[in-house]
């Protein structure tokens, strides 16, 4: 029995085997029975498309399967998306084969899903500097460290961004090349050489002709004003004050008309200027020394920073104020003398085309200290002196009318009623004439509005109405009425300079935005905030090797961009646009010693063809894109900037792309940086330059 037994132990081992291995076999055949009803399923792929995200089938998507073998909760409705929709339209194909008969295992039904945990609170914001702990605004503002590396390249000839022509969905269209302008066209201003225009004027008796009158939107030149033939680099300041290129500003007319006044000359292939002027043949320098002796007070560069040339001629007047640290805006109309401020500007002196006729100009009330008038050859009491009138809407309380003109001097009997007429409006105005000596009188206007409220009733010219804004200027009429001086005295002249450059003025509290309290930290931080960017463009780009001069900062702000080219020893002056969409934020502009304009950039600017060399523009494009179109203000910025000459565009980056294809349809050599937020900003930087041959 016991060797019986032990025969018997590997058959039963080997039976055992046997059924394991068949056991083994069913299971596989159940699963892969049962695999045959499972669902397809979608994978999406991670790799990174210009188009759209990718979608790839897995291998059993041929097949469909029964949805009842799905598990629904009750409790949990599936919301439709185009993702379902795909699936279930994959799983509906003609060709896919019927599902296996396999019986569906009966399942009840499962529980609702439990609600999920609700969210962590988010974290306690930072500080950011204008706002304490507590919530309220502090006084010790703080905008924080700011990287000095304002762009992350630090190569002139790094890569530029390459182009994402599907940015934003879409395809854009291709721009073509700008074409050049015909030649007639080198000196041309649109809003002021609109002949078909000046034709249509009722009248032209109050020099209307001077005036914008701007091509309709259909009529605009889409081309790109050419430079005159042999345009050279212009001469860099300080020495463009004495001597410019003859061929950047091929006209004679004004060395024939005032060549024997002292005005300008030319020598070979130069102009010259010698710095005298129609009223002081002997030189600005001694003519700006009278005026100083006559009143001390005027303090040139202390008291006295920003001045109003009128009928500037080549601006030699304000040339020499700029070695005395005085910023002198020149102004002069489009008129016989027509390349006046084309001369100006080629020289590196802030310099406009405008006239005094029947608007108002387009700079704030009481942004001047001085008004100067030399020769300018306006009939200031005309139309009961609307045009003084509007002098006294510019100049600061306390300011002074510096006037040289024949019936300062000269006894004839005309010139002696001009004389005559004079003193009666200065009089009825409430300015008080400080001092006549030789060629040139001088007055003061009153610091308040007690003179103007004890005259007697009934004397002319009347003050403005209390709702008068005489900061409103944007195709204003000029109004017979004299502008109320604030009655908390905001607008007087504020700290010397330079304090006045930094401290925020009384008039910012007055600028409409949407602060109130914080506006001393806004414009705090924006001065620390174009410092910082100003010392990386320094820095980083070389800035101080750039033979810029002329500076205009299309959307200005406060100023601090051109505060902080003054802070940093830069021998640049800056017209400060300030966009009419904008709030007007001017006056605050001239109390801190700067020069500035109101304009709107859906129109052109007037000052003539290659006047500035350094455009700069932040957050322009993106605000004005809606009204405005692009290409219109970059055509607008070619014709202004000098070939050789940059343009700095900070925008978001999808506006910076579209002006990218602008600009390299117009010739110009543009690169996209990041700006020191890094790669992923909403800002970029466009970084132009127009080249010296369209």
């Amino acid at each position: 029995m016991k060797a019986l037994g032990t025969d018997l132990l590997p058959g039963s081992r080997l039976l055992r085997a046997t059924l394991l291995a068949c056991a083994c076999a069913a299971a596989f055949l159940v699963g892969y029975r049962w695999s045959g009803a499972s669902p397809s399923l979608l994978f999406f792929s991670s790799r990174l498309s210009s188009r759209s995200p990718s979608v790839a089938i897995s291998p059993n998507s041929n097949v469909s399967f029964d949805p009842s073998l799905i598990p629904s909760p009750a409790a949990a409705p599936i919301a439709s998306s185009p993702i379902n929709k795909k699936t279930a339209a994959s799983s509906a194909t003609p060709n896919a084969s019927p599902p296996a008969s396999v019986p569906a295992p009966a399942q009840a039904p499962s529980p609702p899903l439990p609600p999920p945990p609700p969210p962590l609170p988010p974290p306690p914001p930072a500080r950011l500097g204008i706002v304490g702990d507590d919530g309220a605004m502090r006084d010790d503002f703080d905008v924080g460290a700011v990287s000095n590396d304002t762009d992350l390249a630090t190569d002139q000839d790094a890569p530029q961004e390459p182009s994402n022509a599907d940015a934003g969905g879409g395809n854009r269209v291709r721009i073509g090349n700008f074409p050049a302008c015909p030649e007639s066209m080198r000196e041309y201003i649109p809003c002021l050489d609109n002949d078909e225009e000046i034709k249509r004027l009722p009248s032209t008796e109050h020099g209307e002709r001077f005036e914008r009158h701007c091509p309709a939107k259909d009529k605009a030149p889409s081309c790109l004003v050419p430079a005159p033939k042999g345009y050279k680099a212009p001469i860099p300041w300080p020495r463009s004050r004495d001597e410019v290129w003859f061929s950047n500003v091929p006209h004679t007319r004004l060395v024939d008309d005032k060549g024997g006044q002292n005005w300008i000359t030319k020598a070979k292939d130069k102009f010259t200027f010698p710095g005298g002027g129609t009223q002081f043949i002997h030189g600005a320098d001694q003519y700006l020394d009278q005026i100083s002796q006559m009143v001390p007070d005027i303090a040139f560069g202390s008291h006295t920073r920003v001045v109003l040339d009128v009928g500037c001629g080549v601006a030699s007047f304000g040339a020499y104020l700029l070695s005395r640290d005085v910023l002198t805006l020149s102004i002069a109309p489009k008129d016989v003398h027509e390349n006046q401020i084309q001369f100006a500007l080629e020289r590196g002196v802030p310099a406009m085309a405008a006239a005094f006729a029947t608007h108002r100009l387009l700079y704030p009330s009481q942004a001047f200290e001085i008004i100067h008038c030399s020769r300018c050859r306006i009939n200031w009491t005309r139309d009961d002196g609307i045009l003084l009138l509007e002098v006294n809407r510019m100049l600061r309380a306390g300011g002074y009318f510096a006037w040289a003109a024949q019936p300062v001097y000269k006894h004839e009997e005309a010139q002696q009623e001009a004389w005559n007429e004079m003193e009666d409006l200065t009089s009825r105005l409430c300015w008080e004439l400080v001092k006549k000596e030789g060629y040139v009188a001088i007055w003061r206007k009153p610091l308040n509005n007690s003179c103007y409220m004890s005259r007697d009733p009934g004397v002319k010219p009347p003050l403005c109405n209390a709702d008068d804004n005489p900061d409103d200027v944007w195709y204003v009429n000029l109004k017979a009425c004299i502008s109320r001086l604030p009655v908390n005295g905001d607008g007087s002249t504020p700290f010397p300079w330079p304090a006045r450059l930094t401290e925020p003025p009384r008039r910012l509290q007055g600028v409409e935005m949407d602060a109130y309290s914080s506006k001393n930290e806004l414009y705090k931080a924006e001065t620390k905030f174009w410092d910082d960017i100003v010392e990386g463009y320094i820095r980083v780009f070389k800035w101080k090797k750039f033979k810029l001069r002329n500076v205009m900062d299309m959307r200005a702000g406060f100023g601090g961009f051109a505060a902080a080219l003054i802070n940093r020893k830069l021998d640049f002056w800056v017209m400060n646009v300030v966009p009419v969409t904008e709030p007007n934020t001017l006056p605050v502009i001239y109390d801190r010693g700067l020069l500035g304009v109101a304009h709107d950039w859906c129109e052109p600017f007037d000052t003539y063809p290659r006047t500035y060399d350094l455009l700069h523009a932040f957050g322009l494009f993106s605000k004005e894109q809606i009204r405005c179109n692009i290409s219109s203000i970059l055509l607008e910025m070619d014709r202004i900037l000098r070939p050789g000459g940059k343009a700095y565009i900070r925008d978001k980056k999808e506006t910076i792309q579209e002006i990218k294809e602008i600009t390299d349809a117009m010739g110009w050599r543009a690169t996209i940086r990041d700006t020191s937020e890094g790669p992923y900003a909403s800002r970029k930087v466009l970084m132009c330059d127009k080249l010296m041959v369209h």
